[in-house]
């Protein structure tokens, strides 16, 4: 994997969910981390419903996460809900911590 991308994935382990105690990452909210030849980072993410009332927030810091990379021009998150988020998106480690087995 590129090495801009971890990076990127590693910050992102570290924006929470404030109603949820687990990064968004491993919540499964990160539906896929790009970065092009000019350094351009592209982040699909969604939420875990439609109309949660901290979305914007949760956007800039996934923003700043990802513009904390040295090498990263710019940011753009798109934010969908096809596919809907569920709880089989969560790692393993997420759903121990929140008791999901």
């Amino acid at each position: 994997m590129d090495k801009r991308i971890d990076l990127i994935i590693e910050n992102l382990r570290e924006v929470y969910d404030p109603e949820i105690p687990v990064n968004v990452y491993d919540l499964g909210l990160i539906y896929n981390v790009d970065v092009d030849d000019k350094n351009n980072a592209s982040i699909v993410m969604t939420l875990t419903a439609p109309g949660c009332p901290v979305a914007d927030m949760l956007v800039e810091e996934i923003t700043q996460a990802a513009q904390a990379v040295d090498t990263i021009e710019t940011v753009n998150v798109d934010l969908t809900f096809e596919p809907p988020w569920e709880k089989s998106m969560m790692s393993e480690e997420a759903r121990l911590e929140l008791g999901f087995f």
